[in-house]
């Protein structure tokens, strides 16, 4: 896997002199400027329409509108009688939700009805049934109480044409049972990204206990967790061995729009990943980012229109890497806006870093944030039980506000 060296340009020998090295750090892009590359550059991947069942956390590509008047005619809001006029007032009559109205009420009548049944016209009011004195077929009421129709009058919840959610809103489950209640059967969404992970190193192991000298793989399940929560769709996982000719292959494939690729981004012997882009023909668009941890990582499209994001191996370094360019770069494609990060001050020791930004694991609470401590580039365990990742620019001091961005 690749380590925290700071790599050189695309295409250059990963065995640079020094100075060559040197300079490449001051190319490389600050923090935010990436950030906000990855979540602006692509354009969004095309629409379909799909059913209710399958739309949910995709993101919607055409507002969604209401098709119905809701409620559809004045519906009772409880279980009573609806009743015409003053008190006492002698029962006609019946109606369950599902059935038509019967003829208008005249005054001094009333009917009983049931929760979402139609109101007869004329009713002034319904009545809770616990709210009322029964005798024979005569209703009066119990209590004075509070001046409530307990009416739901029609349309006052949706009218045809009335926007449910704008162009750019993600399906939540409320959003589908709101669909459905709007007379809905389809929504029209963006594609869902296919996202292939490829994780290379010769020293990763993908179960048991690893052996001497062998690492664990945590970043293929990291990150299959991060893209369900990002609406993405898996394209498969693979384990590449540290050859550039197997790597290349990988890039080779057709049937994903988006590459994670872990442990090759940097600029030892065996990290291939920017001589394999750019002999494919890549277009760099990120290639080192001025943070830490995580600063080997990369954005690049291959001719065709895919794109390829290289992550450190390190497991907190490659999560940092995660949440900079791939969730980003994956809400773009589903055409969600830029993520709008909640900023709070934030105490405990962070690590400034000069020159750059540092990106450290915090608990959000009592409206501010603390930093977990102990976090390194290889462990993920203080990032394991973070809220969010505090974003520390160089000349932070303790308490200032940080931008803060979700784990989840």
């Amino acid at each position: 896997m690749g380590s925290e060296a700071m790599p050189t340009s695309p295409g250059t020998d990963a065995h640079a002199s020094s100075s060559a090295a040197a300079a490449r750090v001051v190319a490389d892009m600050p923090w935010d400027r990436a950030y906000r590359l990855a979540g602006t550059l692509p354009h969004p991947l095309a629409a379909e329409r799909v059913p209710l069942g399958r739309a949910h956390g995709r993101t919607l590509a055409e507002p969604a509108t209401s098709a119905v008047l809701l409620p559809g005619t004045d519906t009772s809001a409880m279980d009573g009688y609806a009743i015409s006029g003053p008190a006492p007032w002698r029962v006609v009559g019946r109606i369950l939700a599902g059935r038509p109205a019967t003829g208008a009420l005249a005054a001094g009548e009333a009917v009983e009805i049931a929760t979402g049944a139609p109101v007869p016209p004329g009713a002034d009011a319904v009545i809770p049934v616990e709210r009322c004195r029964i005798d024979g077929d005569t209703v009066r009421p119990a209590d004075v109480g509070p001046a409530r129709t307990h009416i739901r009058y029609a349309g006052e919840d949706l009218r045809p044409g009335r926007l449910l959610a704008p162009a750019g809103a993600r399906v939540t489950a409320t959003l589908t049972g709101l669909a459905a209640h709007a007379g809905l059967d389809e929504l029209v969404v963006r594609r869902s990204p296919r996202v292939r992970l490829t994780a290379t190193g010769d020293e990763i192991v993908h179960a048991g206990v690893p052996a001497p000298g062998q690492v664990r793989d945590a970043l293929t399940p990291l990150l299959t967790a991060l893209l369900a929560d990002s609406g993405a769709t898996p394209a498969g996982a693979a384990h590449v061995p540290d050859r550039a000719e197997l790597l290349a292959a990988a890039i080779d494939g057709t049937d994903w729009d988006v590459m994670a690729v872990t442990g090759s981004s940097s600029v030892g012997r065996a990290d291939h990943l920017h001589r394999v882009l750019t002999r494919a023909g890549a277009r760099w668009h990120v290639d080192g980012v001025a943070c830490r941890p995580g600063h080997p990582q990369a954005l690049a499209q291959l001719p065709g229109g895919r794109w390829v994001v290289g992550l450190p191996g390190n497991p907190y370094a490659a999560m940092v890497g995660a949440v900079t360019l791939l969730r980003p770069l994956l809400d773009a494609l589903q055409g969600r806006a830029p993520r709008e990060p909640l900023r709070l001050p934030v105490t405990g020791n962070a690590h400034p870093f000069d020159g750059g930004t540092r990106l450290v694991p915090v608990h959000v609470t009592g409206g501010r944030a603390v930093v977990v401590p102990g976090s390194r580039p290889a462990s993920l365990l203080s990032a394991a039980t973070a809220d969010a990742l505090a974003v520390i620019p160089s000349g932070w001091a303790q308490g200032d506000a940080a931008d803060l961005l979700p784990v989840q």
